[in-house]
């Protein structure tokens, strides 16, 4: 079977996925599809605990936001890096265009274990200042921009019929 054959998971299936998993343990929001989730993480047994949130809808990629304690203030007001967006903070997990995260993979096996290892390579860097995280960070329009191509190029395709 190849990995595109594989059917999406549904919002629904995802939340409850989310629910059973104990790096998970939280609480949300689901309806039309879509949802929000809310639980604590630490990266490690001696870290912070963080108020994280996912939100999930069909054909987005999942994000994931720090709620608390505030990322900037932690960093004394210096750039956080690797986010999409400073403030809220919208962590960037994975790069969308490799296809590291596919919408029939399940969010508590993937998506909530990055976010943790985020938290681990944030908390490594605010103690000198260099990310040992790794990756490519593109701009969070540009990334939103290439998305809404692609299916719009998909949706006029020659000898395409809807």
């Amino acid at each position: 079977m190849r990995f595109s054959d594989l059917k999406p998971l549904t919002a629904a299936q995802q939340f409850l996925l989310l629910t059973k998993n104990p790096l998970s343990t939280g609480d949300g929001e689901l309806g039309s599809g879509r949802f929000r989730w809310h639980y604590k993480t630490s990266p490690t047994p001696l870290s912070r605990i963080y108020d994280a949130r996912l939100e999930f809808a069909p054909n987005h990629s999942p994000r994931v936001f720090i709620d608390g304690p505030d990322l900037l203030m932690l960093s004394e007001g210096e750039d956080l890096p690797h986010v999409y967006d400073q403030k809220p903070t919208l962590l960037c997990l994975y790069l969308p265009r490799t296809y590291e995260w596919q919408p029939w993979m399940r969010l508590d096996q993937t998506i909530i274990p990055w976010t943790s290892l985020w938290l681990f390579y944030f908390e490594d860097w605010l103690i000198d200042g260099e990310w040992r995280g790794g990756g490519e960070h593109p701009e969070h329009r540009n990334v939103e921009q290439r998305i809404s191509r692609s299916r719009l190029q998909r949706r006029h395709a020659p000898g395409r019929r809807d």
